[in-house]
């Protein structure tokens, strides 16, 4: 099974977005943790997890350039930069100087960038995102402690993080199909543009977005715009039809949550779950402590734990709690206690025989996965758009790994009827 696309995503829970994406359209998608070191899986597709959207942006050029050299070498033909659909970011990058890394790596000088994703209400129209019917910088995004959005014109906040120029191509443009969008992109590049903004508001826009770029090096954007990518290889007859592409083995054992996601999604899905299953919520302000939140957190569990019905152990909290930790003990330890804390909770719910966890936010994902040694995750069937269930090697443990803005209302629960 020679390997078509490689993609290296910027934190765990978009990995799993983008491996879900592929895998819906019929590639087999193996996604590794962290840069691989060793000889990589037989698949269609293979997704590099990097812990790199707030890393030092010297970090995470490294990381994706290191990612991006495995991939090649395996024989990828096509490079996928995926970040989250919100672009989350600052002005300073790392989309931006990434993205200008892989280009240069790869002897191209330009790349669409396209975030959208409207089964899960992402769509950009004349190159502002919308979350929704509200802009991007009205819609709780411009409160996030790590990548606050303040700015929803897409144009203008690439701009700020490369040295190259950004164009657009506009709705009417896209709305006519992929020949359409492709001049469009050759023109932008002919006449100096590094990157061009693509709108999308449906997924009839995003198929015809893949397609045009079905030549392109590089393609940067969020697991929608993927959507189109496996129809170009099997148009080549380089991948063939697979109605197996998301079997996983057969799922039992205990089942939990654990959330650290602050996204307006996450909290919801809290609040419905306190109504139907044992919920509890980690005072972080008062107990300022990872080994003592934990130690709380795994007393609790003993005695509520159940094969039928999941736990919840959340850390999440409104933005104005959030603000109130991060005065007191600053943005990066505040966010590395919460790390700290799940990480320790979910070693120890796998210790007392979880085998079906939910872990909720991407920085939490990216920690528990590392502290359960998981080196590469199968990729399964969907639980909403974006969230599918994953095979954990080596602990032999079913995942799924939640962005926190993805997701229903429901989605703590009825994401153990899927498994």
């Amino acid at each position: 099974m020679p390997l078509l696309l490689g993609c290296i995503a910027d934190d765990f829970t978009g990995a799993t977005d983008l491996a879900s994406m592929l895998v819906r359209n019929g590639m087999a998608t193996v996604q590794v943790i962290g840069v691989p070191t060793g000889p990589l899986p037989e698949a269609d597709a293979i997704v590099v997890a990097l812990k790199s959207r707030t890393a030092p942006v010297r970090d995470a050029i490294a990381e994706s350039l290191a990612a991006a050299d495995e991939l090649l070498s395996a024989g990828a033909k096509q490079i996928f930069f995926k970040y989250c659909s919100t672009f989350d970011s600052t002005d300073e990058g790392n989309i931006g100087p990434v993205a200008d890394a892989l280009l240069k790596r790869l002897g191209a000088g330009f790349a669409l960038a396209c975030p959208a994703f409207p089964a899960n209400n992402r769509s950009i129209y004349q190159g502002h995102l919308f979350v929704g019917a509200h802009l991007l910088n009205e819609s709780g995004m411009e409160n996030h402690p790590l990548t606050p959005m303040k700015d929803a014109n897409l144009v203008r906040v690439l701009s700020r993080q490369t040295e190259g120029s950004v164009g657009l191509v506009p709705f009417a443009v896209v709305d006519q199909g992929a020949t359409a969008i492709r001049q469009a992109m050759t023109r932008l590049a002919e006449g100096g543009r590094r990157y061009a903004i693509v709108d999308a508001t449906s997924d009839q826009h995003l198929m015809a977005i893949g397609e045009a770029a079905a030549s392109h090096a590089l393609i940067t954007g969020g697991s929608g715009v993927a959507m189109g990518l496996p129809a170009n290889f099997r148009a080549k007859g380089l991948l063939p039809e697979r109605a197996d592409a998301a079997n996983l083995p057969a799922a039992g054992g205990l089942c939990a949550v654990v959330a650290g996601s602050c996204s307006r999604a996450t909290l919801g899905q809290i609040g419905f779950a306190r109504d139907h299953a044992p919920v509890l919520e980690l005072d972080v302000l008062g107990t300022p402590d990872a080994a003592a939140l934990a130690a709380q957190a795994l007393a609790w569990a003993e005695g509520r734990l159940d094969a039928t019905r999941p736990i919840v152990i959340a850390a999440s909290a409104p933005p104005e709690q959030v603000a109130a930790l991060q005065a007191k003990l600053g943005r990066d330890a505040a966010g590395a206690l919460v790390e700290h804390a799940l990480s320790t909770v979910a070693e120890g719910l796998v210790a007392r025989g979880v085998k079906r966890l939910v872990v909720a936010g991407g920085e939490t994902s990216g920690a528990v996965v590392s502290r359960l040694g998981v080196t590469r995750l199968r990729i399964g069937h969907e639980i909403d758009p974006g969230v599918p269930w994953t095979f954990a090697d080596p602990t032999g443990i079913h995942l799924a790994l939640k962005s926190g803005n993805f997701g229903g209302r429901d989605f703590f629960l009825k994401a153990f009827d899927h498994v």
